[in-house]
């Protein structure tokens, strides 16, 4: 749930602002004291109950008397209940905690006479760290008995923490407008009703004539407008919480979270992340005319037949060739996919990218002409493009041919059997002009071993992988540190490093390429660290 309160708040004649209706939510296990008085004390569970709710206790003692109608919500609040997360959304005139009271009032007289956005109407941001952070969303109201004819009203959202509520800008705005256009819809047709009747009055008399602030169900002509209040608030609150979650950290952050983080450069509300990779704009346009990297991860899932997942591909090729694909893979030499089923083709990379760090997988998942290895090492290509000869000599990489056996499926199959026959008549045929190593990396012996343990299910043999991943990761980083901050190295050094984290000669090119996967926060963090300390 969100912890924010949001309050209707009312600029009056005779009493300056006010908060006039706030919705906040409420866990039935806390205890509500009141404003009034601190032996008041109401059980959340008590109070979740019933149905309404006095605001009576909430008013502060000296100033029950004051409030004019204007000022006024309902006599009696309102509560909603969301059994599924435990709590309850309470709608009163005024918060029933004595510090949630105190930022609100706070809030209001802000909104209200100092923090006003160019225009007088619309949104904006204030607030403190101490008093709380405000969303605050001014608007006025037309009406035939006012002051210069009009209200001012405002919505607030309070809360303590600033980055959870500027995160919630491009939600909670447009829907506080949507809220505000409501009430200002309906309270237009009174005002256009009323002006009719108006009897024509010199100016001056508008002028001097006073009557009594006028409450929002006067003004909108809708006994139920508080209620629709509270149905709107409880929505944009429960809705707001739901789509923005915090994540516990059982540690430091790995490098493939940060690597995720660093290929997001703008979130989708639009604000931009502190860690981004700069971009050739020129390379990006080009790539994405070319082949399909540009596309939506909705867009590139098409459907068909699939590999499901690493294991799935190590059955399907068989132990010897997957070891001989995956020695590849691991080690960063290209690996080109050519066939004429797309969704094969991207399910194999898919697979894959489970044996690497995030940083080391470059995909270009299905193009229509070759891309060079240093623009990806997953590559896709329809059946039609030859690759051209100079990389038949130069390059490293492996071709890997997906096409079917020659066999009909029979009319009577359905969708899903017709995919498992399909998967069942794949034919893989590699070549490579590569000659690999005679040992594999020790990672992927080990990888292997996972793989090939019955007793171990897919979703564990996910976590391992991810875990040993991580360990040569470390390994990674301790050579990377020893290579560029350390100055000149001997090869005696190298190896005495190489017996110190674990890993011997065959370890090598894995080494070597996996500190592609690095994340861009940690070599700076590397290299600024060995220029300071020269």
């Amino acid at each position: 749930t969100m912890n924010a309160i949001i309050s209707l708040c009312h600029f009056c004649e005779a009493h300056g602002p006010q908060v006039i209706f706030c919705t906040q939510p409420l866990h039935p296990l806390e205890r509500t004291i009141s404003t009034d008085s601190d032996d008041t004390v109401t059980d959340g569970r008590k109070a979740a109950r019933s149905s309404s709710i006095t605001n009576e206790p909430t008013t502060p003692t000296s100033a029950k008397n004051e409030f004019c109608r204007g000022c006024s919500s309902e006599k009696t609040g309102f509560i909603s209940r969301d059994d599924d997360a435990q709590v309850n959304y309470i709608s009163s005139k005024q918060p029933y905690d004595r510090e949630v009271y105190s930022m609100s009032r706070q809030a209001c007289l802000k909104s209200l006479t100092g923090e006003v956005c160019p225009g007088k109407d619309g949104p904006i941001f204030f607030g403190n760290d101490q008093q709380g952070h405000v969303l605050s969303y001014t608007f006025h109201i037309n009406d035939t008995q006012a002051r210069g004819s009009c209200t001012r009203y405002s919505i607030l959202v309070v809360m303590m923490d600033k980055i959870y509520l500027l995160n919630s800008w491009p939600f909670l705005v447009p829907h506080l407008k949507t809220v505000i256009e409501h009430i200002t819809k309906k309270a237009n047709v009174v005002y256009e009703r009323e002006k009719i009747k108006l009897p024509l009055q010199p100016p001056q008399a508008s002028r001097v004539r006073s009557k009594p602030a006028r409450s929002l169900i006067d003004l909108t002509d809708d006994r139920n407008i508080f209620k629709i209040l509270h149905l709107s608030f409880v929505w944009i609150l429960k809705a707001c919480g739901n789509r923005i979650t915090e994540t516990l950290l059982e540690g430091p952050p790995t490098e493939d979270s940060i690597i995720d983080m660093e290929k997001q450069e703008e979130t989708e509300e639009g604000f931009c992340l502190i860690f981004s990779k700069k971009v050739n704009i020129d390379e990006v346009e080009e790539e994405s005319s070319n082949n399909e990297t540009a596309e939506s991860p909705e867009t590139a899932e098409e459907e068909g037949p699939a590999i499901t997942n690493i294991r799935h591909l190590m059955k399907i090729l068989g132990e010897d060739k997957f070891h001989v694909l995956a020695h590849h893979v691991v080690i960063g030499n290209q690996i080109v996919v050519q066939s004429s089923m797309a969704s094969i083709v991207r399910s194999v990379f898919n697979a894959l990218k489970s044996l690497l760090p995030k940083g080391c997988c470059r995909v270009i998942p299905y193009s229509h002409q070759y891309e060079e290895s240093w623009k990806c090492n997953f590559l896709g290509l329809v059946p039609e493009v030859e690759l051209p000869l100079h990389i038949m000599s130069d390059e490293s990489f492996v071709l890997v041919e997906i096409s079917l056996e020659d066999q009909k499926p029979t009319d009577t199959q359905t969708k899903e059997e017709e995919n498992d026959d399909l998967l069942k008549r794949l034919v893989f045929k590699m070549a490579s002009p590569t000659t690999l190593p005679e040992k594999a990396p020790n990672a992927l012996y080990k990888m292997e071993l996972a793989l090939q343990n019955e007793d171990l299910t897919d979703t564990v043999v996910e976590h391992y992988l991810i875990c040993l991943k991580e360990e040569w990761m470390n390994k990674v980083k301790v050579r990377f540190k020893f290579t560029k901050a350390g100055g000149n190295r001997t090869a005696e050094d190298t190896k005495k490093l190489m017996q110190v984290i674990g890993a011997k000669e065959e370890d090598t090119p894995l080494l070597k390429f996996w500190m592609q996967g690095l994340s861009l926060q940690y070599r700076q963090h590397i290299l600024t660290a060995s220029k300071s300390s020269r």
